[in-house]
Formats: C-alpha cells, sequence, structure tokens
C-alpha cells in the first residue's frame, strides 16, 4: 500500500498528497504508463479531457485490480466544453471514458473570464457533485477574483484550486487565498517541466546536502508547504523516485533558500487572458 500522506479537503474527503499527472502521456501509452505508477504505490491519478488519454487511464485502473475506493481520480473539463449543458454533457463522457461511476474531484480547467461562463458551469459541477458522480468539485488555474466570484455566486466552495506552481512561481497571493477559504492548493508543473529548474544550483546543493535527487527536494518542498503535488514521468526509475520523498526533512536553512528563487516565472499560460479550445 502507499505510504503516501493525505490532506483533507474542506469537504472532509481525504486526498492524496502526491498523484500521478499524465500530461503529453498518450491514450495508448497511459495504460501502460499509469499501470508502472499505480505498481509504484501511487493511488491519486490526475487526467483531463484535452490530454485524450482518459481512455487509456481508465483501462490502467481497471487493470490494477486496486479496490476503486483505495483510488483517488481526477479529470477535468475543457474550455469549449463550458457552459452548464454542455459541461454537464461533457462529465458523462469523461466517465463513459473512464469507464467509472464517479471521480473523486472535477475540475473546470481553465476561468476564461473573457468568455464569462466559468459561474455557470460550475453550477454543472455542483449538480454532478449533489448527485455523487464526483466526489469533490474545484479548478485549476483560477485566480484569487475569479474564486471570489464563485464563492459569492454558488453554494459550493471549491475543494482544489490546481495552478502553475514551482520554486520559481511560488503564488504566495493565491496560496493565502486558498488557505483564507480553505481550498486546498495543488501544483501542476511542479518540477518547471524542463525548464532548466532541476539544473539551478541551489536546488543541486540541497540535494545533494539530503543525498536526493533535485527533483525529490523539489517535490519535498511542496509537500512541506502543504501543497498536493502531480508530478509526471514516463520512465519507471523516475515514477518511483519521485514517490520516495517521505524518509527526510527539508530545514529551515532550505526553505529559506527555495523561497529566494521565486522570479514569478511562469511557464505556462497566464489564466487572465488563456482561451485556447473555446
Amino acid at each position: 500500500m502507499s505510504k503516501v500522506p493525505s490532506i483533507t479537503l474542506n469537504n472532509g474527503i481525504a486526498m492524496p498528497q502526491i498523484g500521478f499527472g499524465v500530461w503529453q502521456v498518450s491514450d495508448d501509452e497511459a495504460a501502460k504508463v499509469v499501470g508502472t505508477a499505480l505498481e509504484a504505490g501511487y493511488r491519486s491519478v490526475d487526467t483531463a479531457t484535452v490530454y485524450e488519454n482518459e481512455r487509456g487511464t481508465g483501462q490502467a485502473l481497471a487493470a490494477s485490480g486496486i479496490p476503486r475506493e483505495e483510488l483517488f481520480v481526477t479529470t477535468k473539463l475543457w474550455n469549449s466544453d463550458q457552459g452548464y449543458d454542455a459541461a454537464l454533457r461533457a462529465f458523462d463522457a469523461s466517465l463513459t471514458r473512464l469507464g467509472l461511476d464517479y471521480v473523486d474531484l472535477y475540475l473546470i480547467h481553465w476561468p476564461m473570464p473573457t468568455r464569462d461562463t466559468y459561474v455557470d458551469t460550475y453550477k454543472a459541477l455542483e449538480a454532478v457533485h449533489a448527485d455523487g458522480r464526483a466526489r469533490a468539485v474545484g479548478v485549476s488555474n483560477f485566480l484569487p477574483e475569479h474564486l471570489e466570484r464563485l464563492i459569492e455566486e454558488t453554494s459550493v466552495v471549491p475543494a482544489v484550486n490546481q495552478i502553475e506552481l514551482h520554486p520559481q512561481l511560488q503564488q504566495a497571493e493565491s496560496r493565502a487565498f486558498h488557505a483564507k477559504h480553505g481550498i486546498a492548493t495543488e501544483a501542476w508543473s511542479p518540477l518547471g517541466s524542463g525548464s532548466g529548474l532541476l539544473e539551478v544550483p541551489t536546488i543541486v546543493a540541497i540535494a545533494q546536502k539530503h543525498g536526493k535527487t533535485p527533483a525529490q527536494v523539489v517535490l519535498r518542498w511542496h509537500v512541506q508547504l502543504g501543497n498536493v503535488v502531480i508530478p509526471k514521468s514516463v520512465t519507471p526509475s523516475r515514477i518511483r523516485e519521485n514517490l520516495d520523498i517521505f524518509g527526510f526533512e527539508l530545514d529551515e536553512d532550505d526553505l529559506a533558500a527555495f523561497s529566494a528563487l521565486d522570479e514569478g516565472r511562469r511557464l505556462g499560460p497566464d489564466p487572465a487572458s488563456f482561451h485556447m479550445g473555446a
């Protein structure tokens, strides 16, 4: 069984603090890669409609033999499916592709504020939460101003906001807002997605100090901040390595060194303006 600690979401549901991300994994490859992750001890898997690998992910979950109640499955609604009725149809289609009766977490992938449909879309998520087909609902890439509006105009505070977050984009404002409102912070691109983050001398030095890899100390930093984190790899050794971060702890000097790396450096799109696939 997995030794990964869980955090408790604002509706009382436990979510593993480390999950397995499958962005840029093909549908054909997903069954094998997710299967490897489950064998390594992951119990949380994060996919999305736009990744086009829900079917392969679902096949891996089914083939694993792991009881459904021990798994935590997240998927996301794509931009072109925003709006109340469209969101309900998209959710049904995701469940069908995954081969599941319910998901543990369903997220709106991007706010697309210029379209102004995210409130109606979120009301559809509230509906699938109410009927038990999504144990928790939340959002991804929402800024505090978008969250504020959801909290004012809907009845279920998002359980999670999944945002780009890594040592060079530490998102202090969003994390503070989330903490104030009981929203869990989940980090995508936690290792900087090929940006050179893992070669930064400060991180290399901290890794050497602890006898760990740069990726392991970055993931440990996330966990000690209280973030949920979803590293992605297709390499079996790295899949296992990314889970092996609980036998050591960063000290205050390490954490201070990490804090000094924040540059506000965004690798992905700006949520205030991104609307691809709308």
